[in-house]
């Protein structure tokens, strides 16, 4: 019998998904950080693939903070292995196998940012103590949610938790309702401002949950906010090469927070601080801030107004006063008595 010749002219270009993955390990995932995961199992067997954390970001239209949040996460479910060199940046990738894969890799080489190193003294802070006996977390869910998030914090702070910083980041999940995600980034965003202290983290935890921040999306655009009103105050007093101090940033958080004020309104008053002072003041702004704040000042066009008032009401005073002046000079003049018949007689005998 003649042998028969296959011929296909349909080539699959497609990319095989574990049906464990998507049985134990997506559900639970956060959608950006299956995108990721997804997109590294599609450049498995691309020849001519060279990843980097840069292309990553830009394809998947997200940050390389966010890459490299994902990577952590699938490093502590275990499906990832990430090898790193000796200054800590990420050299390569392996996908580990699941339930019903073997083992597969991603042999290019991805460039990243050093992690965050070790910390040299180590700082710890307790929730106080009404706040610690957070709900017993049973939920199979949950319980591997803050595996993973104690995992992360101890990449992020650079060591080993201790038991008091575990039940504080178990008290934001638990207590606080922030999600796994909200509580990475809020990690994050302190490590890279250079703050490692738990005690710094909760403050900032406890700031998020009064603000009503339940979000990713929601923190990041605080922290815009509050990275401009900063700018906004430090450039109006022409300070720079610092961010601002404890005291300092005080007065920014009352003026934005507090009163509300939108940036030009604060710039304003800084300017005016220092036409009048002729140096960086936040006391003085404040006062100017304060008073604006009294009287229900909100644009630029209500401080205009209440200028106008301002002028015109010194304006009248300065009136006033003349208008006194002028008659108390009047009734101080001494009025004389002549003898006319004795000057006219002189003036007859001068001719």
């Amino acid at each position: 019998m003649k042998t028969l010749t296959l011929k296909n002219r349909f080539q699959t270009n497609a990319t095989l998904l574990p049906n464990d993955f998507i049985d134990n390990y997506m559900i639970d995932a956060n959608g950006e950080f299956v995108k990721v995961y997804l997109f590294l199992l599609r450049h498995l067997d691309d020849p001519c693939s060279s990843l980097t954390i840069t292309t990553i970001a830009d394809c998947l239209n997200n940050t390389e903070n966010d890459i490299l949040r994902a990577f952590r996460y699938w490093e502590s479910t275990g499906l990832l292995s990430v090898e790193r060199d000796a200054d800590g940046k990420i050299t390569g990738l392996e996908l580990q196998k699941t339930a019903r894969t073997g083992k597969t890799s991603v042999s290019d080489p991805v460039a990243a940012k050093p992690q965050p190193e070790a910390s040299s003294a180590p700082q710890t802070a307790s929730v106080p103590e009404a706040k610690t006996k957070a709900v017993p977390i049973d939920s199979f869910r949950a319980q591997k949610e803050i595996k993973s998030l104690l995992f992360i914090a101890e990449q992020y702070l650079g060591k080993t938790l201790t038991h008091s910083e575990m039940e504080t980041i178990t008290y934001f999940y638990d207590t606080l309702h922030m999600s796994a995600d909200l509580i990475e980034y809020l990690l994050e965003s302190c490590v890279e401002n250079g703050h490692k202290s738990m005690h710094y983290i909760q403050k900032v935890a406890f700031s998020w949950a009064e603000a009503g921040i339940e979000s990713v999306a929601q923190a990041k655009e605080e922290s815009a906010i509050y990275s401009r009103s900063c700018y906004t105050v430090l450039n109006a007093f022409g300070i720079k090469n610092r961010g601002p101090a404890s005291s300092e940033l005080a007065y920014i958080r009352k003026w934005t927070e507090e009163f509300g004020f939108a940036s030009d309104i604060i710039e304003e008053a800084c300017r005016r601080t220092i036409s009048a002072t002729h140096q960086p003041s936040f006391e003085y702004a404040d006062k100017i801030l304060t008073k604006w704040h009294e009287r229900d000042i909100r644009h630029l066009k209500d401080i205009a107004s209440l200028d106008e008032e301002y002028q015109k009401v010194h304006s009248s005073g300065r009136t006033s006063v003349r208008s006194r002046n002028t008659a108390r000079n009047l009734n101080n003049f001494e009025r004389r008595s002549y003898d006319m018949d004795s000057l006219e007689e002189q003036l007859l005998n001068s001719n």
